[in-house]
């Protein structure tokens, strides 16, 4: 049995802003370094059995006794597997998509979403939620380039609140009674949800300001050489996406968010395998690859590029008209992105395949990592739980 990780309850309040900015900005698959303060403890087992693909001291340990495991393990981990060699349509392309929490994985099906949290006393808890989406309600939000919008405000959503409840299990016992927050006190039995909603306004305001706002200034220092618009606002997705990267690529380096990168990685793979039609055990699962062309982090590069195109038409206007075009124009970037990773994720196209390959070598590099069974059996709990008896409705 691995050790969990600790932490605390005041770091965890504290710190769940700029946590659903990291969510917001890699469909939450790394956000808990960032939700509590305190430093994780993990003592993770590692032996011939459980070989980590991205561990070249682990493997080069032990090659001898692995075999055929290790093989398998390396072809599909993520830093060895070649992009080129992913399924691109399975049997069964599903709309079923997940995020990494704190020792966990939540699973949004087609009528519910299941929160699968392995408690620090090694079990597993679900929580499960009804689904009931703008989609759901009224037909205009499935309409083409609206429901990508939509969808993205409502996983945002979803996600923090998930992300918060994960965290619930990892607090520390206090001492004493906390005192009430402010908002308790205003709210009372509401304060968790303008807690969540304060959370998801902080965070996209941070990103505004990140990843909008900073790289428009960052242009103006090229301004006085480059004297096409058109070029300006390349010169600025350009930016954006280097601030993107070395951001990304960063916080991958730190050591006490491996886990949850593993958790990542662990949703892929079972996805993988459903998609595949084997039955969900762990062995199954662990034969899959780590990658996935539908993965949030492939459709936020993807907004990233489609910005450069779109923002291109406005010209460069003073910093004020260029804030306010760009933020009246990201829904307009987010319906066509999403739209076009829909095509993406059901093409087996070379065109598919060259507008995927941006997003799959972030993940590749960064965003997802080998998990081991037990964070794999996870994953499967949380996906079990959302399937129906009609397989056409979770049909991608």
């Amino acid at each position: 049995m691995s050790y969990y990780q600790k932490y605390s309850k005041e770091g965890c309040r504290s710190n769940v802003t700029f946590a659903t900015l990291i969510s917001t900005l890699t469909n939450v698959r790394f956000a808990v370094r960032f939700v509590c303060n305190s430093r994780v403890l993990i003592g993770q087992k590692r032996n011939e059995h459980q070989i980590y693909a991205t561990d070249r001291e682990q493997i080069n340990l032990s090659c001898e006794t692995t075999g055929n495991d290790l093989t398998q393990r390396i072809k599909f981990g993520g830093e060895y597997m070649k992009i080129k060699n992913l399924d691109r349509v399975p049997k069964h392309i599903t709309s079923i998509g997940g995020q990494a929490l704190i020792e966990g994985v939540m699973m949004r099906g087609p009528k519910d979403i299941a929160i699968a949290v392995r408690k620090p006393d090694g079990e597993i808890e679900i929580k499960m939620e009804k689904l009931n989406t703008l989609g759901m309600r009224y037909k205009i939000f499935k309409l083409p380039f609206i429901r990508g919008v939509v969808g993205l405000v409502e996983a945002l959503m979803f996600g923090t609140r998930a992300l918060m409840y994960s965290a619930e299990f990892y607090e520390e016992e206090e001492e004493a009674p906390s005192k009430e927050s402010f908002t308790q006190k205003i709210f009372k039995d509401k304060a968790g949800d303008i807690e969540m909603i304060f959370a998801v306004i902080s965070s996209i305001i941070l990103a505004v300001g990140i990843f909008m706002i900073l790289p428009t200034l960052l242009t103006n220092f090229f301004k006085g050489r480059i004297n096409s618009s058109i070029g300006l606002n390349l010169m600025e997705g350009l930016v954006r996406i280097i601030i993107f990267l070395i951001y990304i690529i960063g916080v991958s380096k730190l050591d006490d968010i491996r886990r949850v990168f593993e958790y990542h990685g662990a949703e892929h793979k079972t996805i993988h395998c459903y998609e595949n039609e084997e039955d969900l055990t762990v062995e199954n699962v662990k034969k899959h690859p780590i990658l996935h062309p539908r993965c949030g982090t492939s459709f936020l590069f993807m907004v990233m590029i489609i910005s450069i195109l779109v923002l291109s038409f406005f010209g460069w206007p003073n910093p004020l008209q260029r804030f306010i075009v760009r933020i009246l124009m990201f829904p307009v970037i987010a319906g066509i992105s999403y739209e076009i990773n829909r095509f993406i994720g059901k093409s087996s196209s070379k065109l598919a395949y060259l507008l995927s390959y941006p997003g799959l070598m972030i993940q590749k590099l960064a965003t997802v990592k080998e998990p081991d069974g037990e964070q794999i059996q996870v994953a499967i709990e949380s996906l079990k739980a959302v399937l129906t008896d009609n397989k056409d409705e979770d049909k991608w």
